[in-house]
């Protein structure tokens, strides 16, 4: 063969041995890249599996209400509500705990279709530590008013979370309950629905209320008893709808007795008067002797007719979801002009 042809011949392999070469090299870098790749999926997957049977697999959480933390079972299933407030939210958000308070030996009238075949776990004032024990708790909704001893009571027995009795806190009451029962966006929901028929209403009163005078008032024991502007069914009319605070109320801290003289001199337009028997077992005509007082009757509310007598449950606590969204429909439809 010609020495020119040979080198021809040469090259033209040495060329070819080279590309076959850079191609296997090309295809190896690939097939690294993608077995990396697999892995780090492969790995990626492997740790999210493993958070979630960490999840699955854990005994308690942490829950934060109100800035504080409270450690309870992963899962909770049995809640007692340990307070009026607790039991009402339960009642509205379509929750049934497995233990309640009593009010004369049973469930209260105005809760007991909701919360039907609850244990009774004693009243507000003396909950039963045995009959909540026997109920194996996973968390007991106490009350921010209970004392010391019957706090340390509870949490002997499992986390007592203490419900508050603020309406101010009304918001977050309703989202803990959400949280402890899978119910958060029915939470959601009533929150704002709520806030979107006060803002709707408190448009429509506008100016037409800024020189007229509403109480809420409650017989409780035979006297009669005045709120702050931000306690029991008050953030409703002051804070939500805009209306006008009297100075008894601004200058009431919590709740004040009032006079028939006091009340006469303050002649409100409205009144909303709220009477429960049990608060009134030694005074159970209180509400009738007062209607009919010649001085009650002197009052603007009650010369023209605007005097309403329970237009909700009497022993709605007034800060929870459940009567807040009833006493702002009763609001609504005594004082708001169509």
């Amino acid at each position: 063969m010609n020495k020119k042809y040979w080198l021809m011949a040469v090259s033209a392999l040495l060329a070819l041995s080279l590309s076959a070469c850079t191609k296997n090299d090309d295809t190896a870098s690939s097939g690294d890249t993608e077995k990396t790749n697999a892995a780090e999926v492969k790995t990626e997957a492997k740790d999210t599996e493993k958070e979630d049977t960490t999840d699955e697999n854990a005994t308690e959480q942490t829950i934060t209400y109100l800035g504080e933390d409270y450690v309870l079972p992963a899962k909770v299933d049995n809640i007692v509500a340990a307070s009026l407030e607790s039991m009402e939210d339960a009642a509205i958000l379509g929750v049934k705990p497995v233990g309640v308070l009593a009010v004369g030996d049973a469930i209260p009238e105005y809760l007991a279709s909701d919360l039907e075949g609850a244990s009774l776990v004693g009243d507000k004032f003396a909950p039963n530590n045995e009959a909540i024990l026997a109920l194996d708790p996973d968390v007991i909704l106490g009350s921010s008013k209970h004392s010391e001893d019957v706090v340390a009571a509870m949490n002997k027995i499992q986390t007592m979370i203490p419900y508050s009795h603020l309406s101010e806190n009304w918001e977050e009451n309703l989202e803990l309950l959400g949280k402890l029962t899978g119910k958060e966006s029915k939470a959601d929901e009533i929150i704002a629905d709520y806030n979107a028929k006060a803002a709707e209403a408190k448009e429509k009163i506008g100016d037409s209320m800024k020189d007229k005078t509403v109480l809420v008032l409650r017989i409780r024991q035979g006297s009669v008893a005045v709120y702050s502007d931000e306690t029991y069914l008050n953030s409703v009319l002051y804070t939500d709808l805009g209306l006008p605070v009297p100075e008894i109320v601004s200058s009431t801290d919590g709740q004040g007795e009032l006079s028939l003289e006091a009340l006469a001199d303050i002649n409100p337009d409205y009144i909303f008067l709220q009477f429960e028997d049990s608060e009134n077992a030694e005074n159970l005509t209180a509400k009738d002797d007062l209607l009919a007082n010649p001085i009650f009757k002197s009052i603007t509310a009650a010369k023209e007719n605007h005097v309403f007598v329970n237009t909700i449950a009497p022993l709605a606590q007034g800060g929870t979801a459940w009567s807040k969204v009833r006493f702002l429909d009763a609001a609504i439809e005594n004082l708001v002009s169509e």
